[in-house]
């Protein structure tokens, strides 16, 4: 069996971005998850302990959101990092990082950068 939990749409007022006005004014961020991991104890126990807390792993997002950074890759990056040292029980991430209205001159909703990473066991399957 394939386990997956997803967070999807955390949105974020962050303040990311290479130009000067971005780093003053921020932007509104939207990022997606999808974390693949070994669920089946939590299937059976009904006990937060046998599966990934999600308000743990808001607030870890949350914290990296926090950090200004000049590209979102860097972000990004941050964020799986962080994930995967918090739940080593992780076996893929799946995180897409946008940025809304990106301020470039052209009519777009968002540009993102997306990561797709797998650990472990996992990883040897691939």
């Amino acid at each position: 069996m394939v386990s997956k939990i997803e967070l999807s749409e955390m949105k974020f007022y962050a303040y990311h971005g290479v130009a000067p006005q971005e780093t003053l004014v921020g932007n509104t961020f939207i990022v997606d998850l999808r974390l693949t991991a070994p669920l089946e104890a939590a299937l059976a126990s009904d006990n937060l302990d046998d599966t990934i807390n999600y308000a743990s792993v808001y607030a870890l997002v949350k914290a990296e959101m926090e950090q200004p950074s000049k590209l979102l890759e860097h972000v990004a990056g941050r964020i799986l990092a962080s994930l995967h040292r918090h739940f080593p029980q992780i076996g893929r991430i799946e995180l897409r990082l946008s940025k809304q209205n990106p301020p470039f001159g052209g009519d777009i909703r968002c540009a993102s950068v997306i990561l797709d990473e797998t650990y472990g066991n996992l990883a040897e399957k691939d």
